[in-house]
């Protein structure tokens, strides 16, 4: 393996690791240069397809006229799951759980039933709306409590277990318990769900696809079609965002393309509109955790136990390893001292809940928030003096739910600094007295801190394959398994092969992820795409170097240690000649110019049975620090500043990592204030547009932001250059604006009880909150 420590030298090339460098299509995204798959030229013969939805959430279907739809202007064919050659299945996991298109039972409103190829758009639209479907209504299972009196899940539960909870919640000094709501979240990508396949010659087909797992694609597409994995391809230049809703989601919209392609002759492409999009793709789990702790008298968590209930939808999915990883990080910062913990993942007759951004941890992360703040009240006093009380410490203060002992814990001294650098301390003691003073503005502080586990939780997806070329002018050809949805892992990776060369960023030719060039590849989530393609094009890139310093040493007769890469050129014994050079002379004595890189995340081990192991490398923490003010008439509110300190390791870009840090609390801020999903009694989405689905806008940014890297803190595993993660763990910076409200409505009963606001806290619910706190202490 090689080293991770960049060359020290005392000039640097352009865009190396450690250097802040502009998105590799930041530009193109200004001027719309940047070619998504809806800008690629369309090829001749084009097909647009559109899908026909289900109107009931459980039912047989009965029958299905499709006739008029047949006969409709532009219609060129019409496919039902009797048209797939292969098999109707579009699951991940190997569950085979979820068909393409609906047979003979429905069980979503939304779920696709057919699909119409058109020579427009717009004809396809309409097209499809013309099906007429007669079901027998089944009664359907809408709600997480219908569901939990049902007890059907999608997937086995997971306990974790500790010590004896039940035990030391018995015997502890004081006890609570109670339940929160956790609401979902949407998406919400700029780019929604879309492919276009092209036929090619016998089996072949390629597919340009939304998504963040190609190989996946690849295999679904293969097994719709029947035909070998070896004549898809999956190419992916880059997303307009994903969040995780294109992990698994992109599946279907991809093989349905793939398979009007196939037996149409022609190449097609399915755009959903946004509406469609919303009703058919998954969304966040929304969860109901029921809790009971015992602590003593100052605060301190003595056992707890918990039950997190998930409303997956009609299929698995994902749900397994996502309610998975909510117990694992219902810990967030805090030892238990016992600790029992359960998961239900529960079907329903609802859209499938997938991936997105925190798989689940950031609902774990919630809950335990929820007992911290409720343990706050009753001892009166401030929840982050029992954050601190109870923060992960020394031996024997280490270990977590699942038996990792986590050797990296910096979330005491992190929050310190956090704590200095926004003044929390004479903040708070102003706001308590702003608020003594009455009013119907109220305003509240909160600090929250955030332990995030980096690592899939599925062992064997802890893996990445690179390829490198290096060409004999000197540039470089590099390709590796993730994919680029905004994040701006594509410069990243191309940063690190740069350094690893010494030569500028230029140099490095930045092309498509594409299933024929690097295969059977993870998806880019769990926050591991720099840490994985990373280190694979790194070992790419090595093993092209020690041919070069191994071809140096023969060719000129010096020592290794004489061959030394600098900026753009190579030292080899007294003389220096330009990168270029040395690589036109090593391919005219034949030197393989061309590597594979592969990695494998070391350490990693994982019993679900057991519910013990090492499913995480290393951790990577952060804090927000939100101020808020609450119109106590109205319930509505402005966040007034927040203060972010977060811990990235040594960045291989700190201006990239400052804008995911930003962008993931204000996205963390969304799903736990105003993002709410709504079903009717008949099962429809009604939040399935941007007219009725709040996202943040402009005007909720905090009036004043200041968010810092954490400094002076390389990762203390061998991840690339001593990074650390930074797609998903700040997304869990949210959590202090949710805590912040709850401060300031706390204070309209005399912060005496704890207002357990569940998020979303919507003016709505933040109102309710404020009206029942009042009650509770006015006179009778």
């Amino acid at each position: 393996m090689p080293d991770s420590t960049p060359i020290a030298t005392a000039e640097r090339i352009t865009g190396g690791v450690h250097v802040d460098r502009r998105h590799d299509s930041a530009h193109k995204h200004v001027t719309g240069e940047a070619v998504y798959i809806d800008d690629i030229r369309e090829p001749a013969g084009l097909l647009h397809v559109y899908l026909g939805l289900s109107d009931r959430p459980h039912a047989k279907l009965l029958s299905l006229d499709l006739s008029k739809v047949k006969s409709a202007p532009g219609v060129v064919r019409v496919l039902t799951s009797a048209d797939i050659p292969g098999t109707n299945d579009v699951s991940c996991m190997g569950r085979h759980d979820e068909p393409l298109f609906a047979d003979d039972l429905i069980e979503y409103a939304g779920q696709p039933l057919f699909a119409v190829a058109a020579e427009t758009r717009e004809q396809a639209r309409r097209a499809a709306r013309l099906a007429v479907a007669e079901y027998e209504d089944l009664d359907p299972v809408l709600t997480t409590a219908k569901a939990r009196e049902t007890g059907t899940v999608v997937f086995p539960p997971m306990t974790l277990k500790r010590g004896d909870a039940a035990e030391a919640i018995a015997s502890a000094p004081r006890r609570l318990e109670g339940r929160i709501a956790i609401g979902g979240q949407d998406h919400f990508y700029l780019e929604g769900q879309i492919a276009m396949a092209v036929p090619g010659e016998d089996d072949e087909v390629l597919v340009h696809s939304s998504t963040q797992h190609p190989s996946e694609v690849q295999h679904i597409v293969a097994h719709v079609l029947s035909i070998p994995a070896n004549a898809v391809s999956i190419e992916v230049r880059r997303m307009g965002g994903a969040f995780g809703g294109k992990e698994t989601q992109a599946n279907l919209f991809a093989a349905t393309a793939a398979l009007v392609a196939k037996k149409t002759g022609r190449a097609a492409k399915l755009r959903p509109d946004r509406d469609d999009d919303m009703v058919i793709t998954g969304k966040r789990h929304d969860f109901e955790v029921d809790y009971s702790v015992g602590f003593d008298d100052e605060g301190r968590i003595k056992g707890v136990d918990f039950l997190f209930a998930a409303r997956c939808g009609f299929a698995a999915d994902l749900s397994g390893p996502v309610t998975d990883r909510a117990l694992f990080h219902c810990d967030n910062t805090y030892f238990y001292e016992a600790v029992h913990a359960q998961s239900l993942p529960l079907k329903t007759n609802t859209v499938s809940n997938t991936a997105f951004r925190g798989f689940g941890g950031p609902q774990g992360m919630v809950a335990a928030e929820r007992i911290i703040e409720e343990i706050a009240y009753a001892v009166g006093k401030d929840p982050l003096e029992i954050r601190k009380l109870n923060f992960y410490g020394e031996a024997g203060r280490d270990v977590t739910p699942y038996h990792q002992t986590v050797e990296d814990n910096i979330a005491p001294e992190l929050v310190a600094d956090l704590e200095a650098r926004s003044d929390y301390q004479a903040r708070r003691a102003a706001i308590r007295e702003h608020n003594a003073k009455g009013g119907y503005l109220r305003k509240g502080i909160a600090l929250t801190p955030v332990k995030f586990g980096i690592s899939f939780t599925a062992t064997q997806y802890n893996q990445a394959g690179a390829l490198v070329h290096v060409y004999t002018d000197g540039s470089v050809h590099l390709n590796h398994g993730g994919t680029e949805m905004g994040q701006g892992l594509y410069v990243k990776v191309a940063q690190v092969v740069a350094e690893e060369f010494q030569i500028d960023i230029d140099k490095v030719r930045i092309t498509a992820t594409t299933t024929g060039k690097v295969p059977n590849t993870s998806a880019t989530a769990a926050s591991s795409g720099a840490d994985l393609n990373g280190k694979a094009a790194q070992v790419a890139a090595h093993t092209i170097k020690e041919r070069l310093i191994g071809f140096a040493v023969e060719n000129w007769g010096v020592p290794r240690e004489q061959v030394v890469f600098l900026p753009n050129r190579v030292r080899i014994g007294n003389q220096e000649i330009p990168f270029a050079d040395l690589v036109r002379t090593a391919y005219m004595a034949r030197i393989q110019l061309s590597s594979t890189g592969f990695y494998k995340t070391p350490e990693i081990h994982w019993d679900r049975t057991a519910g013990s192991g090492k499913p995480f490398y290393y951790f990577s923490y952060g804090a927000a620090a939100a101020e808020v003010t609450v119109d106590t008439l109205t319930g509505e509110y402005r966040v007034d500043r927040v203060d972010i300190l977060h811990d990235v390791g040594k960045s291989l870009n700190p201006a990239l990592d400052r804008g995911q840090v930003e962008g993931g609390f204000v996205q963390g801020m969304g799903w736990l204030t105003m993002e709410e999903l709504w079903w009717d009694q008949r099962g429809h989405l009604r939040t399935h547009a941007p007219s009725t689905y709040k996202i943040p806008a402009c005007s909720d940014r905090p009036k004043i932001f200041n968010v810092h890297l954490l400094e002076n803190s390389p990762n203390r595993k061998d991840t690339i250059y001593r990074s650390k993660a930074v797609g998903e763990p700040p997304l869990m910076l949210g959590m202090s604006v949710l805590h912040a409200i709850s401060d300031a409505v706390a204070s309209v009963a005399g912060y005496q009880r704890c207002p357990r606001i569940d998020p979303p806290a919507t003016p709505e619910k933040v109102l309710a909150a404020i009206e029942a706190m009042l009650e509770q202490v006015s006179p009778p």
